[in-house]
């Protein structure tokens, strides 16, 4: 796909995610490049603009994350946030030194509303800093165009080489005055007209998916999930009856979840073959607690499921996958921590017996993914249906996994479910499942002492699962949901709800 393009050059920082969903929700294509990607490499992406991101280094540190200060002479206009402007300034002959008044959370600023930066901001503004080092002396022929109480370099900028930077989070939602700071560069500075539209982008990727996959038999991992769902009619789109769907029944479903899903995809002319094997499933998991292991497990597993039916078939030379851009994040490159293998990405096995592994997904967020279904004129009740993780409840045990604990998660997550839509809540509230945790307390039921699981809650709001704020559910919702939890399940007798967001934490608890 040709967009116009802005490369995001990460240099560690813990918002750098967020810089590229705003970018992409401005209308602008983008993507995340480590700071040591080779400049001839950035420079045949033909890059309208380039953004660095922050980082919890120091630049005068000996082993500081540094780019070559050619970057600089390439002609590209180039957006430095916190550590990126510091970079920025230093490279170019400015002193960063550390700050008497550190600065952290919400700060009022004053900035030059006719610079292009600031164009339509509000002369005294809020925003969102998070340093303890700053900008001492700017570099020759920068001039300083925003100031805090605390920090006289806010934002510094060299217009006739395009170059700006500032010292705290536009990305942030906390930057009331964020997007319209980051609209400026995209469109004022970096020249954009903004071709990144969700129609557009569905029909380029079923052209492309048509070009590649054109008189090739394909197979699709279809979990029922919207991102495999949107994938699997992307492809179907492109080839029609070349694509066979397979859906694996690993038993590590929610209650009824196979059923549906067989019964949801009856409606579409696709090849679909249901693979009952959950026995295979849990005996690969038996007595195995620790999460990691529990992914590239199945990781490993739906792929030798896939071989074998694909040998079934015939000669079938791709899999596709719903991997989405999330699932890469986390699952970790070359430059960025692992924060969990997803078993479609850092959960594969080395080896895997097809030419190749189609991802048509893979560039895109989880809203995106939705967008791209409602152009696709996919059902609403497909789109919008509940995230489940490809691992299943497998990651929804903490601890070993038995049939005794998924019963008991199924049953707990069906009455969540069934009351939170009983409330109306269920499209307001993102994704809520319970989580069977590997606590047993002590409590008491008919004046007999009991010793059960507790079971936690878990609702979260989000828009690109990149980040997430905990559900505020009314307190009488909850204490349905408990009630009946500890009444109709056996072997549970507390119930928690998790109100921490991510991050810290993830959405899942493994």
């Amino acid at each position: 796909m040709n967009h116009e393009l802005i490369i995001i050059l990460d240099f560690g920082g813990q918002y750098n995610q967020l810089i590229a969903r705003r970018v992409r929700d401005l209308g602008v294509y983008c993507e995340v490049l480590s700071y040591e990607t080779d400049l001839e490499e950035i420079k045949a992406k033909n890059p309208k603009g380039i953004i660095f991101t922050g980082g919890p280094s120091v630049v005068t540190d000996e082993n500081a994350p540094r780019i070559s200060k050619e970057i600089f002479e390439m002609g590209i206009p180039i957006l430095g946030i916190c550590y990126g402007v510091q970079l920025m300034a230093y490279l170019n002959g400015g002193v960063v030194e550390a700050s008497e008044h550190r600065e952290y959370g919400k700060t009022s600023l004053k900035v030059d509303s006719k610079n292009k930066l600031f164009d339509g901001v509000l002369e005294d503004t809020i925003c969102f800093m998070s340093h303890t080092y700053y900008i001492s002396k700017v570099p020759e022929n920068f001039k300083v165009i925003a100031t805090t109480e605390a920090c006289p370099t806010a934002a510094i900028c060299n217009e006739e080489r395009n170059l700006y930077g500032v010292q705290f989070h536009p990305e942030v939602t906390h930057t009331t005055e964020g997007d319209k700071i980051l609209s400026n560069f995209l469109y004022k500075i970096c020249n954009c007209s903004g071709d990144w539209v969700m129609k557009d982008v569905a029909n380029k990727i079923v052209e492309s998916l048509k070009e590649k996959l054109d008189g090739k038999k394909v197979l699709c991992a279809l979990s029922g999930g919207v991102d495999s769902t949107v994938a699997a009619i992307m492809v179907h789109r492109a080839i029609g009856k070349n694509l066979t769907c397979i859906y694996v029944d690993t038993g590590l479903m929610r209650l009824n979840e196979s059923d549906e899903v067989e019964a949801m995809f009856s409606g579409y002319d696709l090849n679909f073959i249901r693979v009952d094997a959950g026995e295979r499933f849990l005996s690969k998991l038996k007595n195995i607690s620790d999460p990691e292991t529990k992914r590239k497990i199945i990781g490993e597993e739906f792929i030798r499921v896939f071989e074998e039916e694909a040998k079934k078939i015939g000669t079938v030379d791709y899999l596709v996958q719903g991997t989405i851009y999330p699932d890469v994040i986390e699952s970790g490159t070359k430059h960025s921590a692992v924060i969990k293998s997803h078993h479609n990405v850092g959960g594969l096995p080395d080896v895997v017996d097809f030419k190749e592994i189609v991802e048509p997904l893979r560039d895109l967020f989880k809203d995106e993914v939705r967008k791209v279904g409602l152009a696709l004129d996919i059902p609403e009740s497909l789109v919008f249906r509940q995230p489940f993780p490809g691992p299943g409840l497998a990651i929804r045990i903490i601890g070993d996994i038995t049939e005794e604990k998924l019963e008991i998660l199924r049953k707990t997550d069906y009455i969540f479910r069934d009351e939170i839509k009983n409330a109306g809540l269920d499209r307001e509230i993102w994704q809520y499942f319970t989580v069977l945790t590997g606590l047993r307390s002590v409590g008491v039921m008919g004046d007999e002492r009991t010793y059960g699981y507790t079971i936690a809650l878990r609702g979260v709001n989000s828009v690109d699962a990149m980040s997430a704020e905990f559900a505020r559910i009314p307190y009488d919702i909850l204490e349905k949901i408990s009630v009946r939890l500890v009444n109709e399940v056996r072997d549970v007798n507390r119930v928690v709800y998790d109100i921490t967001s991510k991050p810290p934490s993830t959405i899942e608890w493994e």
